[in-house]
């Protein structure tokens, strides 16, 4: 539950990314949606278009975009003169920046310009983004316009502790931590399925898995040494602009393409050690959801994985200057059915605490210090340069 305290609220959200694309921003969107229409707060989303026009009893009002060059099935929202005209008739008290960067940015200058607080969610390492994709060069000019955006807000939330002190390191601030939520029912242990371990380790080999979009920032290329560990299958859950050249990077790998709902929740519970080798996550939900299934997560020692995975508890991380080590911890991992039983009921307890209505509360804590209506929520605390 939100704070039984607190009065309903208006609450504007401007999204980089929204439905019909399905990313980290999108959902975590539609999970912050949820809990506010559930407790009877207002709500309405600025997005790029093409899209729906309602997520359940939300407006979305769409804006004109333009499709990634490298990420054709991603669109960038662009200022428009919607924008004005939203803030005018909604009369949001507060305006929520999900990944601000273009669409943001104008959505920000013309909530100050209204007087209206706005609260920033960093959720895309973009300079990280920049440098994998060949234009290292642009970080400066990257790391300067994401201070300049985020300096249009009250405060800046950032998903984990490296992505807060990076943050502040580059003069973005005031910075608080705000992680992100997970479905404790929608991934569950209970959900592992035989059925789906039939299908996909006929021969009753370890289930070797990673979930996420198939985008050369994932560094998927390292999972090519897992393929020939004994008595295991490796298995791709995912779609994105790099699955063709994938498939022959990973020729021994089961490729499943884009799942949701139940039935990702049972293949990432039936997964005996779940793997990312993406350095440049600024959470990494998909991490967390497959510790909330009790399965063991192998990750880098990088980004949002540090705050979620307990070395030697709950999984592994690894020194990201040496991938080799990756194969190595599957391989020791695979080889201690017992290790990996212990490993994975930790996992499930390291997140229980994690649940979407209790970062809800967190959340709509931090709405009501930027408006006025509330104290600083002493959890919160900023982070020093």
């Amino acid at each position: 539950m939100f704070p039984a305290h607190c009065s309903p609220v208006r609450v504007l959200i401007s999204a980089e990314s929204f439905l019909p694309s399905v990313d980290g921003v999108t959902n975590s969107v539609l999970r912050i949606l949820d809990r506010l229409e559930a407790e009877g707060h207002e709500t309405l989303v600025l997005a790029p278009s093409p899209g729906p026009d309602h997520y359940r009893r939300t407006p979305v009002v769409r804006v004109p975009s333009l499709p990634l060059p490298r990420y054709r099935s991603l669109t960038v929202g662009l200022p428009h003169r919607s924008i004005e005209d939203a803030l005018r008739t909604f009369r949001p008290d507060v305006v929520h920046l999900a990944a601000p960067a273009v669409l943001g940015a104008a959505v920000a200058v013309a909530a100050r310009r209204r007087g209206v607080p706005a609260v920033a969610v960093f959720q895309t390492d973009l300079a990280g983004f920049a440098t994998r994709y060949g234009a290292g060069f642009a970080r400066p000019a990257i790391w300067s316009w994401l201070r300049w955006v985020h300096g249009q807000a009250a405060v800046t939330l950032a998903p984990s502790t490296l992505t807060a002190w990076r943050l502040e390191r580059h003069g973005i601030g005031p910075v608080r931590l705000w992680p992100r939520g997970v479905d404790l029912d929608g991934f569950h242990p209970d959900h592992r399925s035989a059925a789906v371990r039939e299908v996909l380790a006929p021969d009753g080999e370890a289930l070797i898995g990673y979930v996420g979009r198939l985008a050369a920032e994932k560094r998927l290329d390292l999972l090519a040494p897992l393929q020939d560990l004994p008595d295991s299958r490796l298995v791709v859950i995912g779609d994105g602009p790099e699955r063709d050249r994938l498939a022959a990077v990973l020729p021994r790998a089961q490729f499943l393409g884009f799942r949701r709902g139940d039935d990702l929740a049972r293949l990432v519970a039936s997964l005996d050690v779940f793997v990312h080798p993406g350095t440049d996550e600024t959470f990494c939900q998909a991490v967390q959801e497959a510790l909330a299934s009790g399965v063991p997560v192998v990750a880098p020692a990088s980004g949002g994985p540090v705050d979620l995975v307990e070395h030697g508890r709950n999984g592994w991380l690894w020194p990201t200057e040496d991938p080799r080590l990756l194969r190595g911890a599957v391989a020791t991992l695979l080889a201690d059915p017992d290790r990996r039983r212990t490993m994975g009921q930790a996992a499930r307890r390291s997140v229980t605490h994690r649940s979407w209505a209790a970062v809800g509360d967190q959340l709509l804590a931090v709405y009501e210090e930027v408006t006025g209506a509330g104290p600083a929520p002493s959890h919160q605390r900023r982070w020093a340069a």
